[in-house]
């Protein structure tokens, strides 16, 4: 066996509703209404494969950074730290990794095995396209430490309020119908604050993809003010 590379196939790729980088939750679990469906790929789609797997509330997901592969950095700056202190990349989950591994906790909300094998899972934070190289159930008793030290990301980040201007409530209306829950995932990812962590100009307006909407957004005094949500492409 030749131990100096390997040889990594994809399970599947998975389709969520971040069609960008910018705007997918930091961390997985942080977004519970962000969906993720991942149907196997031959020849992994066996329902024997997944035998059992239903009986597991969360499972941790291995992918690639499809994205940043061959862009791996000594030091990266977390926006943790305001986007200018810098820390060794092995003390972050930058994607800008020497292997582009990555890995993520999420809820496995149904196994589907009718045709083929479709997973569903909440709380992704992974966009659309990802490929997904392992599939391992989480073990309470093993790997979860309630005392354990989180370095400088020790505490949940604060939070954003989020309010909807006229505009964006009225075209919120005309969308629910094929995104039922598109109003609690733009609370929950735009609640994190997606801006770039040096980014401080309440009047600049940002957009986040999320399914086939643009949702416009400015930040000011703690708030998150949704603008517009349009169809994307339609400006």
């Amino acid at each position: 066996m030749n131990t100096d590379t390997f040889q990594i196939s994809p399970l599947g790729y998975i389709s969520t509703p971040f069609a960008d980088k910018f705007g997918i939750p930091r961390q997985p679990r942080l977004a519970p209404h962000a969906v993720g469906t991942l149907s196997l790929l031959p020849p992994y789609d066996r329902s024997e494969a997944v035998r059992e797997l239903v009986s597991f509330s969360h499972v941790w997901l291995t992918f690639v950074f499809h994205q940043t592969q061959g862009k791996w950095q000594p030091t990266v700056r977390p926006p943790r730290l305001g986007g200018n202190a810098r820390v060794g990349v092995f003390a972050s989950r930058s994607p800008f990794r020497p292997n582009s591994l990555g890995l993520s906790l999420v809820e496995l909300a149904g196994v589907d095995t009718d045709d083929g094998v479709v997973l569903r899972f909440r709380g992704v934070d992974l966009v659309d396209g990802t490929p997904i190289v392992d599939i391992k159930p989480y073990l309470p008793y093993a790997e979860s430490v309630p005392d354990a030290a989180g370095g400088f990301a020790d505490a949940s980040p604060p939070r954003l309020a989020v309010h909807y201007g006229e505009q964006a409530l009225a075209q919120l209306a005309v969308a629910a119908p094929g995104h039922p829950q598109l109003a609690a995932l733009i609370d929950e990812v735009l609640a994190q604050d997606p801006r770039p962590a040096y980014a401080d100009d309440p009047a600049r307006s940002y957009g986040v993809r999320l399914y086939c909407y643009d949702v416009k957004f400015r930040v000011a005094d703690g708030i998150a003010r949704v603008d517009a949500i349009e169809p994307a492409g339609s400006t």
